[in-house]
C-alpha cells in the first residue's frame, strides 16, 4: 500500500472509534488530505495520495467522536505519525481570525525608536565584545524603512566591536527576505553568494537566496568571530540564519538544538468547516549542505543549556583573541629550539601562514586548539615528537626499599636463557642514567647475571617506548671491550648550539658481554625514542643484527616550553643525533637488517641463533 494510502486510512481508522455523540462527514478527512497533498512542502513524501483520496472517498462510514477538538486531536497524531512531520497540525477554531503579516507601525520616529528598543537588545561587554539580541527578523521591505534608524541605534555601535555575539535564543518569527538581509552583513560585497534556496509547494518555484552586494551601512567582515546563540525556542527564520551561517563557516553557534521548525507554515481552512490544518508550503534546501535543518533542527557546534550559552560565547571570544599571540609565539619557539633548524623555521612560517588563513578562526575551546595545533605541527614537520602538551610537573623520586626496587625490576625486566644458551632480554622503557645508576648493583645482580655468561643474546625492544636517553651510553658500553672508548653518536643541541659526543664508558658495574658475542635486536613500530636511538647506534657500529619492523621514527626526549604567559605548553625535540654522513634516525626510524612481522620477529632470530650456532659445531 502506497505511503499516502496508508495515512489516509489510518486516518480514517483513528476516526472510527466507537463514539457516539457526534458525528462528521468522511469528507472532512478527504477535503484535509487533498490540502495536504496540494500544499505539503516534500511531495515526494506522499506518494499515491491520489489513490488514497480516491479510495477513501468511497468510504461511506460516518466518524462518530464526541467533540470537534478531540477529533482534531487524533487527526493531527495520525498525519503526524504517517508522514513523519509534526509540524502537521489539525484545529478546530470556530472563531478563528487569521494574523495580519507584522507591519513596522506608522510612528512619529521617537516612537518608532521605542518600539525598536523593546525587540532590539545591545550591549557592549567587556573585552570590546558586542552583544545583540534580536527576537524577530524583520522582512528586507520592513528594514528598509527603518534602515536609518538602525544604523543609529544599533549597528553603527556594533561596527567597532572586536567580535559579536548574536543572541537568537528568543527569536521565534521573521520574515524569509531577512535572510540574505542578516546573512549579508558577514560576508563580503563581491562576489554574491548562493546562500539558501527556498522551494514554495503552491507555486512550484524554488528562490535562491543570494548575499547582497549592496547594503545601508558598512558590513561587520569575514574575520571578526561572529556567535550566533541558540535554544530549542529558536525557530523558523532565525534556524534558516543560524544554518546559512553555520555553513558558510561565518559563525559558530553556540546553545541548545533548534526547534526544527519552518520557513514557511500556512493555516489552510478545510472546506466549510470550522477546522484548520497546518502544512508548512514551503522549506529550505542549504545549497552546501543539500540538507535542510526542518523537523530536524540546527545542531550547534557547542552544546550547551540555553542558560549557558552566552557565558560559553565569552569565554570563545576571549580565547579566539589570545590565538594570534598563541600561534606567532609558537611559530618563535620552534624556529629557536626545534632540532633542525631548516625544518623549524619552515614549519613557523607555515604555522603563521594557517594562522592568516583562518584555519584556527573555529576554535571553541583550549582542548580544540592544542588538538588541532598539535596536529598541524605533526603534519608540517612529520615530527610526532613536536606537539602541544599539558606540562603535568614531574612527580618527586619514590624512596624505595631495596626490597622494594627489586620487586619493581622483575616487574620491568624479562630474562631466559633459550636452547643453545641464547640470551633473552626484554625491557619496555629505558630510565634516566642517575637513577639507573643508583640501582645498577641490583640491576646486574637481578636482571644482567642471568643473560651475561650466555653465547649470544636476544634483546626484545619491540615494545620499548623509549624515555630518557642518558643512558644509552651506559647500556651500549656493556656490548663493547673495555680496552677502547667508542664514539656511539654526536648530538647537537639546538638551543645551546653545542654538540656532544656520546662515547662508551671506561667503567662499568658487572660484566660486559662484550664485543665478540653475536647480538640481536627486535624492533617493532611501536620502538620509539631512547630505544630507537641504541637501535641506530648497534646498527651503525655493525655491533647487532636487526630483527623486526622499522622503528616509530620519533625524536629525542622533548624539551617543554611555555608559550608567553598562557597556559599552553609545547612539547619540542631540540636534540638530534649526527647527520653528518646522512639522515639518523629521527621522523625516518630505524630499517631492520631482516623485516619480518613484529610478532615473528622473536622466533626468526631464535632460528637465526640457532643455525648459526650448529653451524660453528
Amino acid at each position: 500500500m502506497p505511503k499516502a494510502l496508508f495515512m489516509v486510512a489510518s486516518l480514517l481508522v483513528l476516526g472510527n472509534v466507537a463514539f457516539i455523540h457526534a458525528s462528521f462527514d468522511p469528507s472532512l478527512i478527504i477535503d484535509m488530505a487533498k490540502i495536504v497533498m496540494d500544499n505539503y512542502c516534500s511531495p515526494e513524501k506522499l506518494l499515491g495520495m491520489k489513490e488514497a483520496i480516491e479510495a477513501a472517498s468511497s468510504n461511506t462510514e460516518v466518524l462518530n467522536i464526541p467533540d470537534s477538538e478531540t477529533l482534531a486531536n487524533v487527526l493531527s497524531a495520525g498525519v503526524q505519525t504517517t508522514v513523519s512531520d509534526p509540524r502537521l497540525m489539525v484545529s478546530f477554531e470556530p472563531n478563528y481570525v487569521p494574523a495580519a503579516p507584522p507591519k513596522m507601525p506608522s510612528l512619529p520616529p521617537e516612537q518608532l525608536v521605542a518600539v525598536l528598543q523593546t525587540s532590539i537588545k545591545l550591549d557592549i561587554l567587556e573585552g570590546n565584545i558586542g552583544y545583540l539580541r534580536i527576537d524577530h527578523i524583520l522582512g528586507a521591505e520592513a528594514a528598509e524603512k527603518v534602515g536609518p534608524l538602525l544604523l543609529d541605534l544599533v549597528w553603527n555601535k556594533i561596527l567597532p566591536t572586536s567580535a559579536l555575539i548574536f543572541d537568537l535564543r528568543y527569536t521565534g518569527s521573521g520574515d524569509i527576505s531577512g535572510i540574505p538581509y542578516i546573512v549579508s552583513y558577514f560576508t563580503e560585497a563581491e562576489p554574491s553568494i548562493h546562500i539558501d534556496s527556498i522551494y514554495d509547494r503552491p507555486s512550484n518555484t524554488t528562490t535562491k537566496l543570494m548575499s547582497m552586494t549592496t547594503l545601508l551601512g558598512d558590513r561587520y567582515g569575514i574575520t571578526k568571530p561572529l556567535i550566533v546563540l541558540t535554544s530549542k525556542n529558536t525557530k523558523g527564520i532565525a534556524e534558516d540564519v543560524a544554518y546559512c551561517l553555520q555553513n558558510l563557516k561565518r559563525a559558530t553557534i553556540v546553545g541548545e538544538k533548534t526547534a526544527g521548525g519552518s520557513v514557511k507554515v500556512d493555516k489552510i481552512k478545510v472546506a466549510g468547516t470550522d477546522f484548520y490544518i497546518s502544512v508548512p508550503t514551503a522549506k529550505s534546501i542549504n545549497p552546501i549542505t543539500g540538507s535542510t535543518w526542518e523537523i530536524t533542527g540546527v545542531t550547534p557546534d557547542v552544546g550547551v543549556n540555553a542558560e549557558d550559552a552566552l557565558a560559553t560565547a565569552i569565554k570563545i571570544v576571549s580565547l579566539r583573541a589570545q590565538i594570534p599571540a598563541i600561534i606567532e609565539g609558537s611559530a618563535t619557539l620552534i624556529a629557536d629550539n626545534y632540532a633542525f633548524e631548516e625544518i623549524g623555521a619552515d614549519v613557523a612560517e607555515k604555522l603563521k601562514g594557517l594562522l592568516a588563513s583562518g584555519e584556527y578562526s573555529t576554535i571553541v575551546s583550549k582542548e580544540s586548539l592544542e588538538t588541532k595545533l598539535s596536529a598541524d605541527l605533526k603534519t608540517l614537520s612529520g615530527d610526532k615528537g613536536l606537539k602541544t602538551t599539558s606540562n603535568t610537573p614531574a612527580l618527586p623520586p619514590m624512596n624505595y626499599s631495596p626490597e622494594m626496587y627489586i620487586e619493581l625490576i622483575k616487574v620491568s625486566f624479562q630474562t631466559d636463557v633459550f636452547e643453545n644458551n641464547i640470551g633473552y632480554l626484554r625491557f619496555d622503557m629505558f630510565g634516566d642514567f642517575e637513577e639507573v645508576k643508583a640501582i645498577a648493583q641490583i640491576i646486574v645482580e637481578h636482571v644482567w647475571n642471568k643473560v651475561v655468561n650466555t653465547d649470544a643474546m636476544i634483546i626484545d625492544l619491540r615494545n620499548n617506548i623509549g624515555g630518557p636517553t642518558t643512558a644509552i651510553s651506559g647500556f651500549c658500553s656493556y656490548f663493547f671491550d673495555a680496552d677502547k672508548q667508542i664514539v656511539l653518536d654526536k648530538l647537537y643541541d639546538r638551543p645551546s648550539g653545542t654538540t656532544t659526543e656520546l662515547q662508551t664508558l671506561p667503567a662499568l658495574t658487572g660484566t660486559r658481554y662484550g664485543s665478540k658475542k653475536s647480538l640481536l635486536i627486535l624492533t617493532s613500530g611501536a620502538t620509539a625514542g631512547a630505544a630507537e636511538e641504541f637501535v641506530y647506534i648497534m646498527k651503525k657500529l655493525g655491533r647487532a643484527m636487526i630483527v623486526g619492523e622499522t622503528t616509530s621514527g620519533a625524536s629525542h626526549p622533548a624539551k617543554n616550553f611555555q608559550v608567553g604567559e598562557t597556559d599552553i605548553f609545547l612539547s619540542i625535540p631540540t636534540i638530534h643525533s649526527d647527520t653528518s654522513a646522512g639522515p639518523a634516525w629521527e621522523g625516518t626510524g630505524v630499517t631492520p637488517h631482516i623485516p619480518v612481522a613484529a610478532e615473528a620477529a622473536l622466533g626468526t632470530a631464535k632460528g637465526i641463533l640457532n643455525k648459526h650456532i650448529a653451524g660453528q659445531k
